[in-house]
């Protein structure tokens, strides 16, 4: 079996350190990988696959000695810089920050929903904003099904979105101590304030799940709004999306669609208060759908609550997923 290199860039971040966790579970065919982070993490180590590596310092020339793939995790200026240089040795990015995000000529790749896209690249991959990811994966198969005319998004994002400061953020404003991270106290505050705010009133994040979700579905021109809320959750997003689509649809119909699409489980018998919510939905890597109900407003509208681990499918998993796939199609 033909065996493969992988670096990982930002390894002793929060997704960083997920991403080695979530390959642990892969056990892809990676006969040896290496892990990167800034010079002050330089030197110490971490346990991976049962062993001790050593963190090594990423400079131009991490990428001399030939890698397969690498999956960045270590923010937008490090993948600008360093992600072409890793391309131009032969080595496949798959990239977990903004930087390349919407750039034209870089694929944006949810697996279960647009991974011929990752087969067409110049090297670059972009991992999607980990509130588009979850949303994309149960709106693909009822686009392809019944066409989606508009979304409107409203989302509950966690802290853990924000990294670890946004984490520290939570328990010292819990403990009656000044923000760091975020302009207001999130403990017991919903801020609807996620990213800078733009001349239109959006916010950035709220314009990435617009862009992003169009480009990832081949629709450039449907029409979507947004509003991003961080709420005082540790981890996991949630998402009220509601949907309207050009043809009619049965929700039994709609269910079952959902349940046989790949990377989602449903979870919806309101008779028995059975829905997704954060803490049960933390540490998997699918993606969780429930309160799945027809909106009467409009013709042919319909709801869905969309609850998924943002530090697992909302980045490292979909990251590992996206190097899983392309070894299969070199296979």
């Amino acid at each position: 079996m033909k065996t493969y290199k992988l670096a990982i860039v930002g390894a002793t971040g929060l997704v960083g350190q997920t991403a080695l966790r979530v390959l642990e579970e892969f056990m892809l065919p990676i006969s040896e990988y290496k892990l990167f982070a800034s010079s002050r993490s330089a030197g110490k180590t971490t346990t991976f696959m049962g062993k001790e590596y050593q963190i090594h310092e990423l400079t131009e020339s991490s990428f001399d000695e030939g890698f397969d793939f690498a999956i960045f995790s270590a923010g937008g200026d490090t993948s600008t810089h360093f992600s072409p240089i890793a391309a131009s040795k032969g080595c496949i990015v798959v990239d977990n920050s903004s930087a390349f995000r919407m750039d034209p000529n870089v694929p944006l790749v949810v697996p279960e929903v647009n991974i011929q896209d990752a087969f067409s690249n110049n090297g670059i991959i972009a991992n999607p904003n980990c509130s588009t990811i979850q949303a994309v994966v149960a709106l693909k198969p009822l686009d392809i099904r019944y066409k989606i005319r508009r979304i409107v998004y409203s989302t509950y994002q966690a802290v853990s979105g924000a990294g670890q400061r946004g984490i520290v953020d939570l328990e010292n404003t819990s403990n009656g101590l000044a923000p760091v991270k975020f302009p207001y106290p999130i403990y017991n505050n919903c801020l609807p304030h996620i990213d800078v705010f733009t001349p239109s009133g959006y916010t950035k994040e709220e314009l990435k799940m617009i862009n992003e979700t169009r480009k990832i579905l081949h629709r450039p021109n449907l029409r979507i709004t947004a509003t991003t809320v961080r709420v005082p959750v540790l981890n996991s997003h949630s998402e009220s999306i509601n949907v309207e689509f050009e043809k009619p649809f049965q929700l039994t119909t709609v269910r079952r669609v959902l349940e046989h699409s790949p990377g989602i489980i449903v979870l919806d018998k309101p008779k028995n208060n059975v829905y997704p919510f954060a803490t049960i939905v933390s540490g998997h890597n699918e993606v969780f759908v429930g309160r799945i109900r027809r909106d009467d407003s409009v013709p042919n509208g319909l709801n869905l609550w969309v609850v998924a681990d943002n530090i697992r499918k909302g980045a490292a998993t979909n990251a590992v997923q996206i190097v899983s796939e392309l070894i299969k199609h070199d296979a």
